[in-house]
C-alpha cells in the first residue's frame, strides 16, 4: 500500500503524511479531479482518496516511487495509446515521482470516467 500505514479517514489527513514535495503533487492531482468531476464526493476507500459519484470514480495513492492512479479498467483501456509509456495494469497506471504527472491525460480520463459512470451503457434484457 502507501509507504505510510497510518489510518486516515479524509483525504487530507491521507496528504498530510507524505513529504511536501509528494503533498504537492497530491494536492495539484486531487484538484485536477475535483474540476473534472466537480459533482464527485471524496472519501477514503480501500485506504486510498477515493472520488465517488454514482459509484467509485477513481483513486490514487503515492508510493516510494510512483503515484498510483485507478481509473478503473474501462479508463485504461479508452486511454491505453495514451498510456502506452506508463506501466499500467488492468485498472491502474503508474506515474514515476521523477516525472512530471500528465494532468492534462488524467483530466480527460477524469471526464471519461464521469461521463461513463453518469450515462451507464443500458444492457439488453
Amino acid at each position: 500500500m502507501n509507504t505510510n500505514q497510518l489510518n486516515t479517514e479524509t483525504i487530507d489527513q491521507y496528504i498530510s503524511q507524505f513529504t511536501p514535495e509528494v503533498q504537492t503533487i497530491l494536492l495539484k492531482l486531487r484538484n485536477v479531479i475535483k474540476n473534472a468531476a466537480p459533482l464527485a464526493q471524496e472519501k477514503i476507500s480501500y485506504q486510498m482518496p477515493t472520488f465517488y459519484l454514482k459509484g467509485n470514480l477513481v483513486h490514487f495513492a503515492a508510493y516510494k516511487t510512483h503515484i498510483g492512479f485507478y481509473p478503473s479498467p474501462s479508463g485504461i483501456t479508452a486511454f491505453s495509446n495514451e498510456l502506452k509509456e506508463y506501466k499500467t495494469t488492468k485498472g491502474a497506471v503508474q506515474f514515476s515521482l521523477d516525472q512530471p504527472l500528465p494532468f492534462g491525460l488524467i483530466e480527460k480520463i477524469v471526464r471519461y470516467r464521469v461521463e461513463e459512470n453518469l450515462n451507464p451503457k443500458i444492457s439488453p434484457i
